[in-house]
């Protein structure tokens, strides 16, 4: 029955008669296919960038033009993909007043799934009162404008930097800027000063990678994603998914290994898997929930939960560690989840988990601070999957549009979040807990 309403409320009669009572079908979005350079077309600037900017556009062959007819609307004939306003320089309040002259027509200058990205310094590393202020009113005009302009398939993100704009800003900006980010808007992410540079091709090329829970689903896209990008992939999933989890690793070229990763033997089993190599890559993608409302909820149901989604990542991350199968510029990537971050009925035992996941990245971020070594989150928001799929239909469809994007995202925006963070240009990310959920509505 779900099924056949999904069928109606998706066909031309359904979506007639809903365009009829005002909702209109969300914009369909343009992801990335692979090409380079990864941003297509024209990205308008505010301003002449500095020379410092300028290089990182070079560096990732990104085709600027500067805005020479602010608060006019002169752009329809020739729309860009992109917008990008450096605010690294501003520190008074009435500076902010530029924003407002740029963006105003953003919605008639950007194509669809245009991408919209703003530089500022980084509030706690500016000393002026009035700066610190201006610095953080940047992130309340993010969000807000990637609400106004999401039922338009744009997305609107801004990258703090530490200090002056430096070469490890271009993974990042080339990041936003292009379709790898088209489910994610709205997020605020702050970057450490560093030397940076990338291979676009194939970023990842000689890389060797692992990834839980790799047999379908979320798991197997970040695998896909990894192994486009060049890295050699190990999936991991439990002993019952090894038929699922071989043919998903043979269609990639990959390696699987069966195993329970919250086994004590996990560690172990992976180092001879390795077989002498080293990781530069992982990923903690494996998770379950088992929903109950606390007093109804079975001791097994909370163990489970805590010692899959957040134990096992602390744990084998450690051991491995310890073990030295770790890369000493490893990349690691946890999955949280929005609902982990806003708390959920049913949901306190995974609720708990994700949280601790995004905690945990925190601290042993601070820990790695300056050795080379980085870990990050994602933080999903409605994915379409085969475990949405089993959601009952209007609650799914509910779910979906929760959103500014109006949509449900798609495994593969959650692998290029995680393919991001990978990166060897992505050492100046670190700690960082992205959402890749369309900006949902709830949340943090």
């Amino acid at each position: 029955m779900s099924k056949i309403l999904e069928n109606l409320f998706y066909s031309k009669m359904g979506q007639s008669l809903l365009s009829a009572l005002g909702v209109k079908p969300p914009q369909t979005l343009q992801r990335f296919q692979g090409q380079l350079p990864w941003v297509s077309g024209k990205t308008m600037l505010a301003h002449e960038p500095s020379a410092a900017l300028k290089q990182c556009l070079s560096d990732a062959s990104i085709d600027w033009i500067k805005d020479d007819a602010p608060e006019a609307d002169t752009y329809q004939a020739q729309p860009v993909n992109a917008m990008l306003f450096d605010a690294t320089e501003i520190n008074q309040f009435d500076d902010l007043k530029a924003l407002k002259r740029f963006f105003a027509n953003a919605g008639k200058v950007l194509q669809k799934s245009g991408k919209i990205v703003i530089l500022g310094r980084t509030p706690s590393t500016i000393e002026s009162l009035e700066g610190s202020s201006v610095a953080e009113a940047l992130s309340g005009f993010t969000r807000s404008l990637g609400k106004e302009l999401g039922k338009k398939g744009i997305t609107v993100n801004l990258l703090y930097v530490a200090g002056e704009i430096d070469s490890a800003v271009t993974t990042p900006l080339n990041f936003f800027l292009s379709n790898r980010s088209s489910y994610i808007s709205g997020q605020p992410l702050t970057l450490s000063s560093g030397q940076a540079t990338s291979v676009w091709a194939k970023p990842l090329d000689g890389k060797v990678a692992l990834v839980t829970g790799a047999a379908q689903g979320i798991g197997a896209a970040i695998a896909q994603v990894l192994a486009r990008d060049g890295a050699k992939v190990i999936g991991l999933d439990i002993p019952p998914a090894k038929e699922a989890l071989t043919a998903t690793m043979n269609a990639i070229g990959g390696e699987a290994l069966a195993c329970d990763i919250t086994s004590e033997t996990a560690a172990n089993d992976i180092a001879q898997c390795l077989n002498g190599r080293k990781l530069d890559i992982l990923v903690h993608n494996a998770g379950v929930t088992r929903d109950k409302t606390l007093g109804k909820m079975p001791e097994h149901f909370w163990d489970m939960a805590i010692n899959i989604n957040l134990s096992a990542p602390a744990n084998v991350t450690h051991a491995l560690e310890t073990q030295d199968q770790l890369s000493q510029d490893v990349r690691v990537i946890c999955i949280s989840s929005i609902s982990g971050l806003a708390g959920n009925v049913g949901q306190t035992n995974y609720s708990a988990s994700k949280s601790g996941i995004a905690g945990y990245v925190r601290k042993q971020a601070a820990v790695w601070q300056g050795s080379g070594k980085t870990i990050n989150a994602i933080a999903p928001g409605f994915i379409e999957t085969q475990m949405t799929d089993q959601i009952p239909f209007m609650t799914r469809e509910v779910g979906r549009r929760m959103n500014s994007l109006s949509q449900g995202g798609q495994p593969q925006d959650v692998a290029e979040g995680v393919a991001l963070f990978a990166q060897p240009g992505s050492s100046c990310l670190n700690g960082q807990v992205l959402r890749v959920c369309g900006q949902s509505l709830i949340g943090a």
